[in-house]
């Protein structure tokens, strides 16, 4: 039977954003903020948020990552609101960013409020101005404390969101460790720098590799992608989404598991076949328990990795490929293409 314990599940900035605003209206609309109030994500769900730090049309919810290590974890999302001129009308307070590339789902100049949280939080107000028998004329500021700090941990700034943090969500869910948030930045960043008109974007696995990668040549930060170990979702949507050149950089056990044709290059989901590697250096490299170790071993294998993950890479793409391999502290040990 399996003992492992079951992750708790958290909650968007998105999904918080709206049930801030949802208390908020209801304290301007009914003059009472309440202590807390429940929602309906876009799959039906009807989560219910405890409000914190009223006033008169203002409201705060403390986000909930779950067990999800989201750097938002813990901050207070604010939503303050007021009589707009006509609509609903969404403003970025201190914390959240301002979008100032093109290429994301939100036009340049607005607030980085996603579509999806936009169209909760405007569900919400037609539900209150019918409850209330107002307009639905509303302007929702919405703000994190502490955002811009926390910004910084984040791919805001790469992608071209400026002063603070996205209010995202697609489900209103944070699922712990979920693939799909590192996947869907990726995306983001690969449609960034189509959108800037950038022909060569780099995908690397790490902080080392990016700087290594990033100093030869030339690029800018929006031009590097944190691929991470999500080399098949970076190349899939560069299939669909093609750029001129690509390069992908790494250290020389996540680009050994490229080379034997891995997708997804985390350690618990793929393993350097030695076997395999002994078999393309023609020496018995069985016994290593690295790749790095074999590598000492046999340093022209570094070069078969290169070349033989850059074909991996061609199989996926098509574009100007090439592959550079670094050791940990950072030396090129080859590169292909």
């Amino acid at each position: 039977m399996d003992q492992t314990p079951k992750l708790r599940r958290g909650w968007t900035t998105g999904a918080c954003a709206t049930a801030a605003c949802k208390a908020a209206l209801t304290g301007m609309w009914g003059g009472t903020v309440p202590g807390a109030v429940t929602i309906t994500l876009p799959k039906g769900e009807t989560p219910t948020f405890a409000i914190v730090n009223p006033g008169a049309a203002a409201a705060s919810v403390i986000k909930d990552a779950g067990d999800d290590p989201d750097v938002t974890h813990g901050a207070e999302v604010r939503v303050a609101v007021a009589p707009s001129q006509g609509g609903v009308v969404f403003r970025a307070g201190d914390g959240v960013g301002t979008v100032t590339k093109p290429g994301l789902p939100i036009a340049v100049g607005e607030p980085a409020i996603n579509p999806v949280p936009r169209a909760m939080m405007d569900e919400v107000v037609a539900e209150l101005a019918s409850e209330f028998g107002r307009a639905p004329d509303v302007e929702i500021t919405v703000s994190v404390v502490g955002g811009a700090a926390l910004a910084a941990k984040t791919w805001n700034p790469r992608l071209g969101i400026a002063g603070g943090l996205s209010i995202l969500g697609t489900t209103g869910i944070v699922r712990p460790f979920s693939c799909a948030a590192w996947i869907a930045s990726i995306h983001r960043g690969i449609d960034v720098a189509r959108a800037d008109g950038l022909t060569h974007v780099a995908g690397c696995t790490g902080a080392t590799s990016e700087r290594v990668v990033q100093a030869l040549h030339h690029l800018p930060d929006h031009a590097m992608l944190d691929m991470g170990d999500f080399a098949g979702g970076m190349l899939k949507y560069l299939r669909r989404h093609p750029v001129a050149r690509v390069t992908v950089g790494g250290g020389i056990g996540k680009l050994t598991k490229l080379a034997q044709g891995a997708m997804d290059l985390h350690s618990g989901r793929s393993q350097v076949d030695f076997a395999t590697l002994s078999d393309w250096t023609g020496q018995d490299l069985t016994g290593c328990n690295t790749a790095l170790e074999a590598v000492t071993r046999v340093p022209e294998l570094a070069d078969i990795v290169a070349v033989r993950a850059r074909s991996k890479v061609a199989d996926m793409i098509d574009a100007d490929i090439d592959v550079v391999v670094i050791d940990r502290a950072g030396t090129v040990l080859a590169r292909d293409g």
